[in-house]
């Protein structure tokens, strides 16, 4: 696969954030972490495992309609081993986001007790939502407020400051603005973060990108954008595409720029097919845990 330009980061920038976070533990009864169940290890905060410590929480797999069903099963057996609760949704269509208020409920349900014994009847429970830009962090808050409170955009970097969000008679939601770093330290997945449209599209060159996405997916999913695109997979992949598009410039030559947008696009919109693209931990029988029709 072609290099894509190494991402940066402002280590100013990651002391500020986990100083807002520390300061905002001491708050919250356990923490929200939202991520894009198309890669839930790669779009995860490197510093939050560390962070959070013994920080009861719920890890939100988003996105789950356009994930390999058989990787997410994978990938939530995983975590759940870790101690992690997991909820499997989608926020944008409401899929499974209604096991979260039970599942706050079971996993507090020390606290509830604690409080009942001393009398704190109606004290609501207070859990700090966090999540790297683009993975739907807004869109699962504005789906459990039922409102929109927060401003959602497809763009990264669109939630700005930190808000409570009341979303239960006892339950209160602290919207942390978009201020989690990924993991851009790791090339590999720096660019799985790219491909899914969570690195803007303006710091990497999006022909290399795109390239390496369909020679990815060449390898990992070559039935379903073999099937889309309905190209052998022998050759340049924007190349084939751009030609069984019709994507041509002046001399017939394929519009490489034109092919590698549809193609980022495409995936980015669920299009091509329903992939993961972190390799869960356990096979399970399945190669690489991921579907192989």
């Amino acid at each position: 696969m072609g290099e894509v330009q190494n991402i940066q980061w402002f280590p100013g920038h990651m002391t500020k954030t986990r100083r807002l976070i520390e300061a905002d533990l001491k708050m919250v009864d356990a923490v929200v972490e939202v991520t894009d169940a198309r890669i839930p290890e790669s779009s995860r905060n490197p510093i939050l495992d560390e962070l959070l410590g013994n920080k009861p929480r719920i890890m939100i797999m988003n996105k789950c309609d356009v994930a390999d069903e058989k990787a997410t099963a994978a990938w939530k057996k995983h975590y759940e081993s870790r101690g992690i609760f997991v909820i499997v949704c989608d926020c944008r269509s409401g899929k499974g986001i209604n096991r979260f208020l039970p599942s706050v409920k079971r996993l507090l349900s020390d606290v509830i007790e604690r409080r009942k014994a001393r009398g704190m009847i109606g004290k609501a429970l207070r859990l700090m939502v966090v999540g790297i830009p683009n993975v739907g962090k807004s869109s699962f808050i504005n789906r459990m407020a039922n409102s929109k409170k927060t401003k959602v955009g497809d763009r990264p970097g669109v939630t700005r400051g930190k808000q409570w969000v009341t979303i239960d008679k006892d339950v209160e939601l602290l919207d942390m603005p978009g201020i989690l770093w990924p993991k851009f330290d790791d090339k590999e997945a720096a660019q799985r973060l790219a491909f899914t449209g969570a690195v803007k599209d303006e710091v990497v060159d999006t022909a290399a990108l795109a390239r390496n996405l369909g020679e990815l997916l060449l390898k990992d999913y070559p039935e379903l954008i073999k099937a889309r695109y309905k190209i052998a997979g022998e050759g340049d992949v924007l190349e084939e595409i751009a030609r069984k598009r019709g994507m041509l410039v002046s001399g017939g030559e394929p519009d490489i720029e034109r092919a590698a947008a549809t193609l980022l696009d495409e995936f980015r919109g669920g299009k091509i097919g329903r992939i993961t693209l972190d390799e869960p931990p356990t096979a399970g029988g399945v190669e690489n845990g991921r579907q192989t029709s």
